[in-house]
């Protein structure tokens, strides 16, 4: 049984932020990225890959007026992940079998926004979306354009690999962020009747399928909580419980008997209560993982609360990279086995780590302890961020930790790694993913219970809670809280990972990485953060890590890049023994350069070497500066 109180974040409306780094970034993800994205979206970027995302509504919405009239209605293949302008007929769905939810994402990154900016123009974009959405749908609810278009005869008969349930799953989450946004339910109603058809599909009818790709339980999770409607809920629970359990659904609808390994990948090897390791796509499993955690929460499940901290553990220590990214094999943009995380070889998706604070968030709410905000602030801070160009205009979807870019081109092992960002994909799923967490980002600052404001991330504005309100403000690396509460409670603060050392200016008791200060009625509250720039090793189980060190300032990894160093970035030392110095936003270290050797092979001899200073700028801004190497981890002297 549970005896703690669990916590819930604040809502959108109730955080403002205003802080000198996020106000830039927030700014132009809602002045730029959206309307660059809502082109992108609708086919309109000269020189990016085409998305048929919207073309695709278009079409089902014909489809659906033919099947209303009682016209025929030509039927296509529904055999592959993505079809294409060569490979499909003109008429039929084109994209992957995903397309769906791009659109999906970026409505509900708008919806974030218009929470807090009134925007006509967005809005209006908004609408011309969600009318061509809702006029798709079927009379029953059933919402999926490959199925509608193609063959609506073989709707729900490859949940493992056509993301039906995946893209109902971003639908909802995104008819909540705009019906929160506008009071507009048309997109909302949509959600609800395609979610009964699935309740009553999959809990009510007791057919056993779950989504390939998991983000369903998720939104049904949401849409309970939105609703009441207590079928979500058991709906949700019903395909956690599902999952895994022999005979495999997947080797049932395809008609085959395996022994699960493959279903590795899907996290459907066995049930998520018996699961303990981070396994298969690292997308896949973060999206399961997160929904565990809700379930865990709300059924107040003490089996799957304790699968998710031991998935959490072996992510933490044996599979996360510095950066917060995780996924360290493009095969199955995958897990990978326990300390393998190779820096040029790195898959690191940035959806993967959007989909890491979820999981973050969750197990926040959960359970109080630092490390889950420590982890989340990481993925942040650097991955997150990486996945955007300066401009907004272009975006990663690999997150390597080294680039040679001639090996990008010329090495097949290597082609996944992109030395500049792209301005869009036909796999589009990171960017409107990003656009849709810094949207949101006011719900990863606090949480809250019935008698505690837990402060976990330090990102500065104004905060509104039951029995208070709360402003945070910086200068430097110091932070003023102004708290005033309607009854004694108590404030508690993160002290991060990366700090050392610390001063507040009040009493306070540590517990769990958190300083719990007591509160009577208002406070102001002086927490000084020091902030130096430090070098950081990794597990010497880390074989590409022997003898490297990184550099870091608070949650900011650091990388090196051509542009600053020079080529041959392999070359560099770095000499422990000497100052770090930051300035101007980049830190610098004393070090030196060996000379290259020409000859391939040759007796071991002390090398020549000069000396020089090496420039690390953060790793979030790499790549700004056109095609160049880089690299976060440098050998140490």
């Amino acid at each position: 049984m549970h005896t703690q109180e669990f916590s819930s974040h604040l809502q959108i409306r109730d955080v403002i932020i205003d802080d000198p780094f996020w106000n830039e970034i927030v700014k132009r993800v809602r002045q730029k990225v959206l309307p660059y994205q809502y082109q992108a979206l609708s086919d309109c970027v000269d020189g990016a890959e085409k998305s048929h995302c919207i073309e695709n509504f278009l079409k089902a919405k014909s489809v659906n007026a033919r099947r209303k009239a009682g016209l025929p209605v030509k039927k296509y293949p529904v055999d592959k992940w993505q079809y294409t302008e060569e490979n499909t007929d003109e008429n039929a769905f084109l994209g992957w079998v995903f397309q769906d939810s791009d659109v999906y994402k970026w409505l509900e990154a708008v919806g974030y926004f218009l929470q807090e900016y009134r925007d006509s123009a967005l809005e209006s974009k908004a609408d011309a979306f969600i009318r061509a959405i809702c006029d798709a749908q079927m009379d029953n609810g059933y919402l999926d354009t490959l199925y509608i278009i193609n063959d609506i005869d073989k709707a729900f008969t490859n949940l493992r690999d056509h993301h039906e349930l995946y893209c109902f799953g971003h639908l909802a989450e995104a008819a909540l962020s705009i019906y929160r946004a506008t009071k507009d339910d048309r997109l909302l109603n949509a959600a609800y009747r395609f979610a009964d058809l699935i309740c009553e599909t999959f809990c009510h009818s007791k057919k056993r399928g779950y989504d390939g790709h998991e983000i369903a339980e998720m939104a049904l999770v949401k849409l309970y909580r939105e609703s009441g409607n207590l079928a979500y809920l058991h709906t949700a629970k019903f395909m956690i419980e599902e999952r895994g359990k022999q005979p495999y659904y997947f080797d049932i609808e395809h008609g085959k008997h395996t022994d699960g390994t493959a279903y590795r990948y899907n996290q459907a090897h066995c049930q998520p209560k018996h699961q303990k390791e981070a396994v298969g796509h690292a997308v896949r499993g973060v999206y399961l993982y997160s929904a565990m955690a809700d379930l865990a929460k709300e059924c107040k499940d003490t089996e799957l609360e304790c699968a998710c901290k031991s998935i959490w553990s072996n992510i933490v220590n044996k599979k996360l990279y510095i950066t917060g990214g995780i996924g360290a094999t493009v095969h199955g943009e995958a897990f990978s086995f326990d300390y393998d995380l190779p820096n040029d070889l790195a898959y690191a998706e940035t959806c993967a780590s959007i989909g890491l604070i979820f999981f973050a968030q969750r197990m926040s709410e959960l359970e109080i302890r630092a490390n889950y905000a420590d982890v989340l602030e990481r993925a942040l801070y650097n991955t997150v961020l990486s996945g955007m160009s300066a401009d907004g205009n272009a975006f990663f979807y690999v997150n390597p930790l080294e680039v040679l870019p001639q090996a990008s081109k010329e090495d097949s092992r290597k082609q996944h790694i992109r030395p500049v960002r792209q301005k869009w994909f036909s796999c589009a799923c990171c960017p409107p993913n990003l656009a849709r967490l810094i949207g949101s980002l006011q719900k990863y600052i606090y949480t809250v219970n019935s008698s505690t404001v837990f402060l976990h991330q330090f990102i500065c504005g104004k905060a509104d809670f039951s029995y208070g309100e709360l402003q945070l403000t910086k200068q430097g690396t110091q932070f003023c809280i102004k708290i005033r509460a309607q009854k004694e409670c108590a404030l508690a603060v993160r002290i991060p990972e990366w700090c050392n050392n610390f001063d507040i200016n009040c009493k306070y008791t540590v517990k769990n990485g958190y300083a719990f200060i007591e509160i009577r009625h208002s406070a102001e509250i002086t927490l000084d953060l020091h902030m130096q720039p430090r070098l950081v090793k990794c597990s010497n189980r880390v074989r590409a890590n022997v003898g490297k060190v990184a550099v870091m300032r608070g949650p900011v990894v650091y990388c090196l890049e051509e542009a600053d160093n020079g080529k041959d970035l392999q070359m560099l030392k770095l000499d422990s023994t000497q100052p770090l110095e930051y300035r101007d936003g980049c830190i610098y270290a004393q070090g030196i350069r060996e000379k290259a050797d020409e000859s391939l092979y040759s007796t071991y001899s002390e090398r020549a070497f000069t000396k020089c200073t090496l420039k690390f700028v953060p790793y979030y801004t790499w790549g700004n500066r056109g095609e160049n190497e880089m690299c976060v981890y440098v050998r140490v002297e």
